[in-house]
């Protein structure tokens, strides 16, 4: 058994093609019209092949109560790992991303949570 997909509920698709890419610097994948929406995701530059992240349209009315109350609560939808979470903070702020928890260290892991500007929190890590 493999992990090929995982998902993360966006507010807009377009919106959060354009954060992953531009700011987060993952790579488009796929993108397939499915009416009103589409089959969207994106992948690591470094692991191309690895497992793709779907930018799953918001659509489904418990979906839309989950991801507010977890945003609400500071919770991350996913977590992605970074070689060095003190750069990667300082290069996201000079973005213009917005952080709800500066890099801390917790046990042997340093973290930080950022507004992915799509209703989610998003968390990046380093061990």
């Amino acid at each position: 058994m493999k992990v090929k997909l995982c998902s993360v509920t966006v507010t807009d698709q377009d919106k959060a093609l354009k954060f992953y890419t531009e700011i987060l610097g993952f790579v488009k994948k796929t993108e397939i019209p499915m009416g009103e929406h589409k089959w969207l995701t994106v992948v690591s530059k470094e692991e191309q092949d690895g497992c793709e992240l779907v930018l799953e349209p918001l659509g489904f009315e418990p979906a839309k109560v989950y991801q507010k109350e977890l945003f609400a609560a500071g919770i991350p939808a996913t977590a992605f790992q970074v070689d060095d979470t003190q750069k990667e903070y300082e290069r996201l702020l000079g973005l213009g991303v917005k952080f709800s928890m500066q890099p801390t260290q917790m046990g042997p892991v340093i973290l930080a949570v950022f507004d992915d500007t799509c209703g989610n929190n998003l968390q990046i890590y380093q061990v």
